[in-house]
């Protein structure tokens, strides 16, 4: 079974960008070559702010679905540590 990971990427403008990969590196290095997500296409200097193992494919499409409905300020508590993956999810209406 292939493991899934889901990762959070910050622009330089500040935004932070969810994306699920098998290969965190080299989804990384598509975004900051211009072949990743168009929503990151010249935002300038790319961080990899946060990337945790969830599971399978379809774990990993749930997980990254209920992250992209999360605040700005709830996905910093994720990125600065104050909240885990699992906290995070389990505080979302399923």
């Amino acid at each position: 079974m292939t493991s899934w990971y889901l990762y959070l990427i910050r622009g330089q403008d500040n935004r932070l960008y969810t994306g699920i990969t098998t290969d965190v590196q080299r989804r990384f290095a598509e975004h900051q070559s211009g072949k990743g997500a168009k929503a990151l296409r010249g935002r300038g200097a790319l961080q990899l702010v946060f990337s945790q193992q969830v599971g399978n494919h379809s774990q990993a499409l749930r997980i990254e679905y209920k992250i992209k409905q999360l605040s700005k300020t709830q996905k910093e508590r994720l990125v600065n540590q104050e909240r885990s993956l699992e906290e995070l999810i389990t505080n979302i209406q399923s």
